[in-house]
């Protein structure tokens, strides 16, 4: 039997849980350099949770309707839930004690790896810049329940004197975002274990109602989704399939399901005919659907506070919809369209924003705020929000009306593109231009752009900022930094150098605090995966590039060495992905803009002296649109603007891209289409499956497969580096391979980057011979 209280008017689908100042990141770090134990992380990670729920409940959740979700995690959602029905990777079997379950220390080296065992792979959520860790399922995986610490988490809530609701992915998802485990049979799927592990979900259910848990939340967003690698019609089947048996199973918590990152379309007369009691729904990115039957006995939780994006927003639009959901169910709820694990915690602790800019900003707080406006005016009506939503609207109008939001200079050039704009001449007379140039060797090394962010360098930085050095004190270290980074890369032997970026805080807010139309946060930090997190920029109005400003690092680099050095820019897709991007007109256009902005500065570095200019675009395939409808127009747009960025290049210039965790296969025709004359590529940790993929499309530039994973603290042996340029070798032409690792190494240390790069280029040597 199931429990009969009803589903909160008014919540979120998940909070940060990094910390305001990423408490978390810092006391995981310190538990893996054991200068903490196991039991000081829980009792850290305990306290922020409550924190959490204090800080929720004082906004305006309600403390005992299952408003505040438990959303917590130590590393990634998926990794817990995996952990949780005891999907270990054989691999890792010696992690697991005597019931098959994992401790706080194995469940973060199935992340990270540890000696020989490679860690899960990792790859991107959906379209968004979080990392989440692969499962891996196969026909051995043995199901069980293996954990209760989401059980845990809700009973510290109750202590706490709350009922809030407990968040876990779905059953489906978890199946549909696995990889089949390396021992499975080819062409196995790992959703076709659905039917043994939907009796796990039931018996964690039955453990949750035991607690007291009146709402769980499973958060399916795969059923959003056009991009899965799986036919829609066994999505559906399995769907069906899911939520037939778990929403008749006895003795539960009441059902949410929540489908966040687009609309659910074809899933939702499957989820309406089910025995779920509650289903979440997209309305930013999707619209409110049509009548389906079943729909008027669900709660229609209506997604209408964007979870993605830091704007204010317009909350007269947002009511507009919650009313119209109405018209489809007597009760309806209002939440926010996603976790809000996506959005800083703060706007109020940015104090460099100015004044203005804040009025039309909405951070994780804010849109809690606005999720309990809303939620009053579904209890009481329209007119007791009436001054909330007038002065939402005010703000919106300001902010459009605002100087930089509009450009007329920038507009202009935009507007006035033709063709030719975004071609270069032939590949095949580039190559034989830049082989003249260059005159590298058969598989030549070289290094994706960043090295170490020491702690010299972070605590040079921060002394800039305070004022304690002087610019002309601060540039000096960061010439004497450079200088040894490329003295270490000659003596290692690499064939192109890179001036090892240390005066980059991070490779898009660099770029936003040297164009017009950005601004950065201080304390804006989101997690990317892990304990890493990022600042994005805020993109409020037209972009363009006062000035170069790559130039000098590049230049005096180079005037180092006689090897080549790369100038390091990173491109205009990634930088919209990794940045909160403005609303007020179509993504596309800002494309345009940012990317002239960039062509300005490879121009800059032609006339420098540099001949090799690398483009990064490790968002490409992030962005793609999970609906199959949108994504020609996507892939239209963001190649041009890549190209548009670097087609003024001259031909002997050699421009480079890279890409991370893109399944190459996908978007091989538009990687095809950036005509990039060198890729690279995350591969490392996948033990080379790309190149396949490589093979069967006939790509013809040159491309670079990582061989180093730089996301773990493992370092890759001679033997490992070795078998991944074979595997490389046997489906890729040698005169295309570049051999370098799968990303930058900023996040690294010096010691095990050194001892890494070593072991690359004695195997690339051995290989060449």
């Amino acid at each position: 039997m199931t429990t009969s209280a009803p589903f909160p008017t008014g919540t979120i689908l998940g909070y940060p849980r990094i910390g305001r100042r990423r408490e978390l990141k810092r006391a995981i770090e310190a538990f893996w350099k054991g200068t903490i134990d196991a039991a000081e992380l829980e009792s850290i990670s305990a306290d922020l949770r409550a924190v959490t729920r204090d800080r929720l409940v004082a906004r305006g959740l309600d403390p005992l309707g299952s408003a505040v979700p438990e959303s917590f995690s130590y590393y990634d959602q998926v990794l817990d839930a995996a952990v949780t029905v005891g999907a270990t990777p054989a691999r890792f079997s010696y992690l697991e004690d005597a019931d098959g379950a994992i401790d706080l220390s194995g469940y973060f080296t199935i992340a990270r790896g540890e000696g020989d065992h490679l860690p899960v792979e990792m790859t991107k959520w959906f379209d968004t810049n979080y990392h989440y860790s692969v499962p891996e399922i196969g026909p051995e995986t043995n199901f069980h329940l293996a954990s209760d610490r989401i059980v845990r988490h809700f009973e510290e809530g109750k202590a706490q004197g709350y009922v809030t609701r407990p968040v876990i992915v779905g059953p489906v998802t978890l199946l549909l975002l696995s990889k089949a485990s390396e021992g499975a049979p080819e062409g196995f799927r790992p959703i076709s274990r659905l039917s043994d592990l939907l009796p796990v979900y039931q018996q964690l259910l039955v453990r949750l109602r035991g607690a007291g848990v009146e709402w769980v939340q499973l958060d399916e967003p795969a059923l959003v989704s056009e991009s899965i690698d799986e036919e829609r019609a066994a999505v559906l089947a399995a769907a069906e399939e899911a939520y037939r048996v778990l929403g008749n199973a006895s003795h539960r918590p009441q059902i949410f399901v929540a489908a966040p990152y687009a609309a659910l379309d074809d899933a939702l007369p499957v989820l309406a005919s089910s025995a779920v009691e509650a289903i979440g729904l997209d309305l930013v990115r999707g619209s409110v659907p049509e009548s389906v039957p079943g729909l008027e006995e669900k709660t229609l939780v209506g997604g209408v506070v964007d979870g993605r994006n830091v704007w204010r927003g317009d909350l007269e639009v947002a009511y507009d919809k919650l009313e119209a959901l109405r018209a489809l169910s007597p009760n309806v709820a209002v939440a926010t369209s996603t976790s809000l694990q996506h959005v800083p915690h703060d706007v109020e602790d940015e104090p460099n924003l100015s004044k203005r800019l804040k009025s039309w900003l909405a951070f994780a707080d804010q849109k809690v705020d606005q999720v309990a406006i809303l939620a009053r005016g579904l209890e009481r009506g329209r007119a007791s929000i009436s001054e909330e939503l007038s002065a939402s609207r005010k703000a919106l109008n300001d902010r459009l009306a605002a100087p930089g939001v509009k450009n007329e200079a920038v507009r202009a050039r935009t507007g006035v593109l033709a063709d030719a704009d975004f071609s270069r001449v032939a590949y095949e007379t580039r190559l034989e231009a830049q082989n003249r140039a260059f005159a590298l060797p058969d598989l030549p090394t070289t290094t994706i752009g960043s090295f170490p962010q020491t702690g010299d360098i972070r605590r040079a930085r921060a002394s800039f900022v305070r004022g304690d050095i002087t610019r002309e004190q601060y540039n000096d270290f960061l010439r004497d930094e450079i200088r040894s980074v490329v003295k270490l890369q000659e003596e290692i032997g690499l064939d192109v150098l890179v001036h090892g970026e240390p005066e980059r805080n991070d490779m898009v807010q660099y770029f936003a605090e040297n164009f017009d139309g950005f601004d950065v946060t201080v304390n804006g930090w989101v997690q990317s995966y892990g304990t890493r997190a990022t600042r994005p920029s805020i993109l409020w109005g037209d972009v363009s590039r006062p000035a170069p400003f790559t130039v000098e690092w590049s230049a005096f680099t180079q005037s180092l060495t006689e090897k080549p050095v790369k100038g390091m820019l990173t491109g205009p897709v990634t930088i919209l992905a990794w940045s909160f991007v403005r609303d007020d007109i179509p993504l596309s256009e800002t494309a345009h803009q940012v990317a002239l902005a960039l062509r300005d500065e490879i121009s800059d570095l032609e006339n420098a002296g540099i001949g090799i200019i690398q483009v990064d675009e490790p968002a490409l395939r992030e962005l793609l649109p999970l609906k199959l409808a949108d994504q020609p127009d996507y892939l239209q747009w963001s190649v041009g603007a890549f190209r548009l960025a670097t087609a003024g290049a001259a031909e002997a210039t050699q421009i480079h891209t890279h890409l991370c965790y893109s399944e190459f296969g996908v978007v091989i025709d538009a990687i095809r289409s950036l005509d990039a004359d060198v890729t690279s590529i995350e591969a490392a940790r996948s033990k080379m499956e790309v190149v396949h993929d490589i093979r069967a499309s006939g790509f013809d530039h040159g491309i670079g497969p990582g061989v180093y994973d730089i996301h773990s603290p493992r370092v890759p042996s001679v033997k490992e580096v070795s078998e991944l340029i074979t595997t490389a070798l046997s489906a890729i032409p040698a005169r295309q391979v570049w051999i370098n690792p799968d990303c930058g190494l900023k996040t690294r240390g010096y010691e095990e980057t050194l001892e890494s790069l070593k072991n690359i280029l004695e195997a690339t040597r051995a290989a060449r011979v």
